[in-house]
């Protein structure tokens, strides 16, 4: 039906966080010549899966302070003080002493979150957007319309509307493997109340990350309690039913995440990503590559010869490679709760004094600034990122915060909680009649076998594969390709091939490439097809279905900074559609 008005059909799939900071941008984009849809599967808009109930219980804390979340409607604090008392009490919240530089429990910045979003959608019926919100809505496929310049999405009540622009927001995903076939089988720890569960024996959580500290925190509350001294110390006592309760975290070199400290710049110098016409600039000196090295010397070692000169000093002459080792090897030198808790001082002299642990501080900015480049880096340096420095920025800039740290080492003073070692051979097999055997070499070289009733997959979110993606139309039309990174040395991509690689490849232009995780994207978010097209009305900033050319996704700044991204191609090129 042809009406009098026209509009720009725009839908966002998924109304978490990085839906809510793209509807923010279309929201104060100025246009009154768009009409949005946001289709969400739950009854709660903002919130998305880490600040809900399918990835939070009471007890979990975010790992930001809401002076480190990028700029919404209202602020924490502001928010705060409208919030209803009850729900502060449930969470310990006393608003005349509270400000934004506290974490909050996920739940209730959950509940922010979602006000924003509120106050978004006022904003939009005063601006005179039309917005429509579709609740509880799958969405099962998408299909492109390129002959007329549309895109329909289907719902799982079968349902089919038609968009001239679709942006993919829809967070993060766990498949379901082998849980619910194997008992005692968890492929993730989400939703958290699943692990709410009596264990009078001991559980094996692969990871120690934060998502392995959500887990523990749950799994702990089922078993025991947590009290404080009057010297405020805080102590573990198992429950009598779960006296052989126990957790045993295996990680990849025994090494647990660092904590949260002071930042200096608490939203990690988001001017620091490197410009487009400097990419450019560099890529063509480099045969159209960006090399990791430069990336690390503009983001991480300027700013430590400029603010910290005798760190500088002591690394300046260090590779990548050699810098990593020297690193890791002073973390596992040190046994890792002894680390944790000299760290947990470090952290709390450096909150105390407002003063960062820069080198760190510096390291997650260069996270940040190499994830939107990403795409560029040679598969060489693709391989080095991976192996070498991913490792290292996964465990420094974790930024765990103090409350669930204390807690960690509660459980570990009562005997509760402990780790191993465990490296690339590692494996997990998996019993009919229920748990695991975790089978790995110890670090004396022995191979150990153990037997778990429970366990837990805690390694975070999974980077999934193209044929992952949920879309089947996307993947049989070829409107999206599989993500790849070309070998600057085509006789480096010749050996890995001859060495068994099954991830290498030889193009049909006797060039070798290194298949990355996800679909590829383009600068600005928007899916490329078989033939390195650029796809004008589908973008893409599902975390998961990215992560070959987004390697370090961070949160909600990625959500930010993606939709920033996205708001300066989409708008410019929209072209008016009668409905």
């Amino acid at each position: 039906m042809i009406q009098s008005n026209k509009f720009i059909r725009i839908a966002i799939l998924g109304g978490g966080p990085s839906g809510l900071f793209m509807f923010k941008r279309l929201v104060e984009a100025g246009r009154t010549d768009i009409n949005i849809a946001v289709f969400e599967r739950k009854q709660l808009l903002g919130a998305g899966m880490p600040y809900s109930r399918d990835g939070a219980c009471d007890e979990h804390i975010t790992n930001v302070s809401g002076n480190e979340i990028p700029e919404l409607v209202t602020t924490v604090e502001e928010w705060i003080k409208t919030e209803d008392r009850d729900t502060l009490k449930r969470f310990r919240i006393n608003p005349e002493n509270f400000n934004d530089y506290k974490v909050l429990p996920r739940l209730l910045f959950g509940r922010y979150l979602s006000k924003q979003f509120n106050l978004l959608t006022q904003q939009a019926k005063e601006r005179g957007i039309p917005t429509t919100i579709y609740y509880s809505t799958d969405i099962t496929d998408i299909i492109d319309a390129p002959e007329i310049q549309t895109v329909n999405i289907v719902t799982g009540n079968n349902e089919t509307f038609e968009f001239d622009k679709v942006i993919v927001c829809t967070g993060h995903n766990w498949p379901k493997q082998l849980e619910g076939k194997i008992p005692g089988y968890f492929d993730s720890p989400y939703p958290p109340a699943k692990l709410a569960f009596q264990a009078n024996h001991a559980v094996a959580v692969k990871g120690s990350s934060l998502t392995a500290i959500d887990a523990l925190r749950t799994l702990a509350r089922s078993n025991g309690q947590f009290t404080r001294t009057q010297e405020g110390k805080l102590n573990f006592t198992l429950n009598l039913d779960s006296i052989d309760f126990k957790i045993i975290m295996h990680s990849r070199n025994g090494l647990l995440p660092a904590l949260r400290f002071h930042l200096e710049d608490s939203h990690l110098a988001k001017d620091s990503i490197l410009s487009d016409e400097e990419v450019d600039n560099v890529r063509n000196e480099n045969e159209g590559f960006l090399p990791l090295d430069y990336v690390y010397r503009k983001n991480f070692l300027d700013g430590l010869q400029a603010n910290r000169p005798e760190f500088y000093d002591r690394i300046k002459d260090l590779s990548i490679e050699e810098f990593v080792t020297q690193m890791m090897s002073l973390r596992e030198t040190v046994p890792a709760f002894q680390l944790l808790k000299a760290e947990y001082a470090e952290a709390e002299k450096s909150i105390d004094r407002e003063q960062s642990v820069y080198w760190k501080e510096m390291l997650a900015i260069l996270s940040f600034a190499m994830n939107y480049p990403a795409k560029y880096f040679s598969a060489e340096d693709m391989q080095r990122l991976q192996k070498t420095l991913m490792p290292l920025i996964s465990i420094v800039i974790a930024f765990a915060p103090q409350g669930s740290v204390e807690e960690m080492l509660a459980l570990y003073d009562a005997g509760v909680l402990d780790i191993v070692s465990v490296g690339d051979d590692s494996s997990i097999e998996p019993q009919q009649e229920g748990g695991i055997i975790y089978l790995y070499t110890n670090e004396q070289g022995d191979r150990v076998s153990n037997r778990f009733l429970s366990f837990v997959d805690c390694v975070g979110q999974p980077h999934l594969l193209y044929n992952d993606l949920p879309y089947m139309s996307l993947l049989s039309s070829h409107t999206v390709s599989p993500a790849r990174l070309r070998f600057r040395d085509a006789e480096k991509g010749a050996r890995e091939i001859e060495h068994g690689n099954k991830k290498v490849i030889k193009d049909h232009d006797d060039a070798y490439y290194l298949q990355v995780a996800g679909i590829a994207i383009n600068d600005n978010f928007q899916v490329v097809d078989a033939y390195g097209a650029l796809n004008e009305r589908i973008y893409m900033m599902a975390v998961p279905y990215i992560g070959g050319y987004n390697p370090d996704y961070s949160g909600l700044d990625f959500g930010e900074a993606a939709s920033a991204r996205i708001i300066k191609s989409l708008l410019p090129s929209l072209v008016q559609t009668e409905i």
